[in-house]
């Protein structure tokens, strides 16, 4: 990796500390907008990078939060790692009508269900709609500002 993508890669890390602090108070708990710059961060850089931004979005945006939830952020960031990922190659493979609702169902629900058991069930009823409110936020404001990216990165939709 060169400086130049390493100093890129953690510019899009401090937006996802940005975003983590832009929070929006959705039933059970806040939710921050974490998860759009790394979305973004798939027009520069390969999917397991990519996620790699999101994880640890995510986990400055816990700790912005107090850690509610303590060790299970680590879980939550994997997890952010693998939609992220996804996402990402879904957008590698030109399958770009698939990669939000991929993102947001899986941010949004498939995400929440290790907590249906780890935590309860209410606990999965109470957030998921949150959840899929937050996914569909990262993910519109994403959908908003790629192509002006793209615009400013001279049009390539490829990570390299």
């Amino acid at each position: 990796m060169t400086a130049q993508k390493l100093a890129l890669a953690a510019l899009f890390i401090s937006l996802s500390a940005i975003g983590g602090m832009i929070k929006i108070p959705l039933g059970i708990a806040s939710i921050a907008l974490d998860s759009m710059p790394a979305l973004v961060a798939v027009l520069f850089f390969s999917a397991p990078l990519a996620g790699t931004i999101a994880a640890f979005g995510h986990l400055i945006s816990a700790l912005f939060g107090g850690m509610p939830l303590g060790p299970f952020h680590l879980i939550i960031a994997f997890e952010m790692w693998a939609v992220v990922w996804l996402f990402a190659i879904l957008h590698s493979a030109r399958k770009r009508w698939l990669k939000w609702p991929a993102f947001i169902v899986g941010n949004g629900m498939v995400a929440a269900v290790p907590f249906y058991f780890l935590l309860s069930p209410a606990f999965f009823y109470a957030s998921a709609p949150g959840l899929v409110i937050a996914a569909s936020l990262n993910a519109g404001v994403a959908a908003l500002l790629m192509p002006y990216v793209l615009r400013v990165r001279g049009g390539s939709l490829h990570a390299s």
